[in-house]
């Protein structure tokens, strides 16, 4: 592992100067093709040859597509690769629980990385082709989409008449797109760190993973210090997963759609998915709910269409039941917001802000969050326990989680919340002196915010190597960057 991050580097490193130096298009692009390639090897020969498959089944759709652009064409694209993704992600699950003979075969195949999200990404071409929305890519440039490093294992998910033109561009990598990836790229780590913090605890054993793995009773105030410490986790591995990837990317001078917009500001569930997994979310809002909602008229099929969408989400993560009630519980979220929404209007109600925001936002980040039991639960059983616990007041009284776990939660919430803040504080202020005739602004704020990047590169190593050590010395690794299982 130690060695493929090294290669990783060292490759990135190479694209960066070749990037920052280069104009020609043609070796641009083979450079990135070959580096892409050489390092999506490093995972297997196998899902290489998979991911070979994939690009060359979808160039020759799209070909033909845009030859002749039906819809029976297009579907036979769309089942095509559903059928892989469902060779290699749904069918191994489903020979685990049902022992047929013919199916043991499937039982042990190895999920190749980042499958459901270049599979995503192909079909959004097919269906841009069908639309007639995108240029038209070579061979070459249409595998470099495919294959592209800084997002091929965990998105976000990109689009063609996104990347094509990138792809194309002559222009070199300016130092402050350099400076400004490699800032990202570091906002990233740290954020992965802090979720290996949680997922094993201050005391080796004593997190997240464990409140889920080992636990077998839980109070009321335990599965909501694990409904929340599961969310920051998961934004904090992913999130700064997507900050590496997008700051890799924009080191080499590409930019990526974002994943992540402050999700645990959101006061609505509505503006919730408008905030998390961004890229997978409006994926399934152009592609899946707006086609199925103007099938008809209705506001109870709109409402459904919603219910569907959101039903796909959970099952695109993994095909169990768990997270088919995880997406149908958001599903009916989104639909109960659209009710308020509906009664507001119709009684022309008008709530005042400085009551109903906070109030808004406490009911969505407490659903939201509550939410997350289905999402990393064991099994159908923990769910319904833990779920119980919650409505039981008696349980309240007690907790069997280690006060350790709950200080770490609430220190990374709030610690969370508080960088929100200096950050919009430091901006603030760094905007209002630029715009200034008069000079630079007197105060300690404005003197952070005009002299940031002297102290906060030490006290980013200071509390990055706080965090390596803690990690380092617990025993066995956490797994990184959850989202790769999916």
């Amino acid at each position: 592992m130690l060695l493929q991050a090294i290669l990783y580097a060292l490759v990135f490193v190479l694209c960066v100067v070749v990037f920052a130096k280069i104009r020609s298009r043609t070796i641009r692009q083979a450079v990135l093709l070959i580096a892409s390639y050489a390092l999506y090897l490093t995972w297997g020969l196998w899902f290489a040859a998979v991911l070979l498959t994939s690009t060359a089944m979808n160039y020759l759709v799209g070909a033909w597509l845009r030859r002749k652009p039906t819809a029976a064409i297009l579907w036979a694209g769309i089942l095509l690769n559903l059928a892989l993704l469902s060779t290699f992600k749904y069918l191994p699950e489903i020979a685990v629980h049902f022992p047929l003979s013919s199916l043991q075969r499937f039982s042990h195949l190895a999920l190749p990385l980042g499958l459901s999200f270049w599979t995503f990404q192909a079909m959004s071409y097919l269906f841009d082709v069908y639309r007639d929305e995108e240029p038209d890519p070579t061979f070459f440039e249409f595998a470099l989409y495919m294959v592209f490093f800084p997002v091929t294992i965990s998105g976000p998910i990109c689009r063609m008449p996104d990347m094509l033109p990138q792809f194309r561009s002559g222009v070199t990598t300016s130092w402050n797109n350099i400076g400004t990836g490699f800032r990202r790229i570091a906002t990233g780590v740290f954020m992965v760190q802090l979720a290996k913090l949680l997922g094993r605890g201050i005391l080796s054993g004593d997190g997240i993973n464990s409140g889920f793995d080992h636990v077998t009773r839980w109070s009321g105030a335990d599965v909501w210090c694990l409904a929340l410490g599961s969310g920051l986790q998961l934004f904090f591995d992913f999130a700064g997963y997507s900050h590496v990837a997008i700051g890799a990317a924009q080191a080499l001078g590409f930019t990526l759609p974002e994943n992540f917009a402050r999700p645990f500001q959101s006061t609505t569930p509505s503006v919730f998915w408008t905030r998390w997994h961004m890229s997978l979310s409006f994926w399934i809002r152009d592609y899946v709910f707006l086609p199925l909602a103007t099938l008809r008229r209705e506001v109870w099929w709109r409402n459904l269409a919603l219910v569907i969408a959101m039903v796909l989400f959970g099952l695109w993560h993994q095909a169990s039941l768990l997270f088919l009630l995880w997406g149908c519980y958001h599903g009916v979220l989104l639909v109960l917001h659209r009710q308020v929404q509906q009664a507001q209007r119709k009684f022309e109600w008008k709530s005042p802000a400085n009551l109903w925001t906070p109030v808004s936002w406490i009911a969505t980040m407490a659903l939201i969050n509550l939410g997350w039991i289905f999402f990393r639960a064991k099994s159908l059983s923990q769910a319904k326990q833990m779920l119980s616990a919650v409505l039981s007041p008696a349980s309240y009284g007690s907790h069997v989680l280690t006060g350790s776990l709950y200080l770490l939660v609430a220190a990374l919430a709030a610690g969370y919340g508080i960088a929100l803040l200096v950050i919009d504080a430091l901006n603030h202020y760094s905007a209002e002196e630029e715009d200034s005739t008069t000079g630079p602004r007197p105060g300690v704020v404005a003197l952070l915010a005009r002299w940031r990047w002297f102290w906060l590169p030490p006290l980013y190593a200071v509390a990055l190597l706080f965090l390596l050590i803690v990690t380092l010395t617990q025993g066995a690794n956490t797994a990184q960057f959850m989202y790769r299982r999916f």
